[in-house]
C-alpha cells in the first residue's frame, strides 16, 4: 500500500479500538451504577442507567458500520482481519452487557424502595464486584493484546458461577424462612442471574481476545458450575 493509504488504514483501526474502549468504559459504568442503585434503592440512578444503555447501543451500531467500511475498503487479511472480526464480536458482547445491566436497573424500579433488608442484597453486590473485575481485566487485555491475561479471565469464570449458585441457595433459604421475603428475593435472583451472565460475556470477550492475539482457539471446554438449573427468561 502507498504510505498515505497505510496511514489512513492505521487511523481507521485506531478509531475502531477507540470505539471499543468507549463501549467498555460505558458498560462498566452501567453495571457498577445499576448495582449501586439496587443496593441503595436509588430510583433516579437506576433510570439514568437505563437511558445510558441507549448510547451503548448507538456505539455498537457505529462499530458495525465501521467494520463493514474497513472490510469493503481495505480487504484485510491475517492478523488485521482477526482484529476486525474480534472487534465486532467484542462490541456485541459489550452491548449485551449493557442490556443485562439495564435489566438490573429495571428491577430497582420494580422493587420501588421495597427492599426491606439490605442484607439480602449483599450477595448480589459481591457477585457484581467479581463480574466487574473480570470485565475490567479482559478489556485491559484487549487494549494490551495480552493473551495470557485473557486466558486467565476465561479460567476464572467458574468463580462467578460458584458464587451465583451459593447466592441462589441463600436467597431460596430466606424465601422459605419468611414468605415476606419472597418478592424481594425473587427480584434479587433475577439481578444475580443477569450479573452471572455478564461474567459469561466477559469470558466470551476473553476468548476473542485470545484468538485475535494468537490466531488460535482455546480448545479446552469452558468450566461451568451453575447447579441451579435456572435460566433467565428475560434474556433468553
Amino acid at each position: 500500500m502507498p504510505d498515505h493509504t497505510v496511514t489512513a488504514y492505521d487511523e481507521e483501526l485506531t478509531a475502531l479500538k477507540s470505539r471499543i474502549a468507549e463501549m467498555g468504559g460505558l458498560a462498566e459504568t452501567i453495571v457498577s451504577n445499576s448495582v449501586t442503585a439496587l443496593v441503595t434503592q436509588d430510583l433516579t440512578l437506576a433510570q439514568s442507567m437505563i437511558e445510558h444503555d441507549v448510547r451503548l447501543d448507538e456505539l455498537q451500531q457505529d462499530v458495525e458500520i465501521k467494520l463493514i467500511e474497513i472490510i469493503a475498503r481495505r480487504q484485510p487479511m491475517g492478523s488485521d482481519l482477526r482484529e476486525i472480526m474480534a472487534a465486532g464480536r467484542i462490541a456485541n458482547d459489550l452491548e449485551r452487557v449493557g442490556d443485562l445491566a439495564k435489566n438490573v436497573a429495571k428491577r430497582v424500579i420494580a422493587i420501588d424502595n421495597d427492599l426491606q433488608s439490605k442484607k439480602l442484597s449483599i450477595g448480589v453486590e459481591h457477585i457484581a464486584e467479581l463480574a466487574l473485575a473480570q470485565l475490567k481485566q479482559v478489556l485491559d487485555a484487549y487494549t494490551k493484546r495480552d493473551a495470557v491475561s485473557a486466558r486467565n479471565v476465561r479460567e476464572r469464570d467458574s468463580e462467578i458461577d460458584a458464587i451465583y449458585t451459593s447466592l441462589f441457595r441463600e436467597l431460596l433459604t430466606y424465601m422459605m424462612e419468611d414468605p415476606r421475603n419472597i418478592t424481594q428475593c425473587a427480584h434479587l435472583l433475577f439481578c444475580a442471574k443477569n450479573i452471572e451472565r455478564i461474567g459469561d460475556h466477559a469470558t466470551n470477550i476473553a476468548e476473542n481476545v485470545y484468538w485475535m492475539t494468537t490466531g488460535e482457539r482455546l480448545a479446552d471446554e469452558r468450566p461451568k458450575v451453575d447447579e441451579t438449573g435456572v435460566t433467565d427468561k428475560e434474556n433468553a
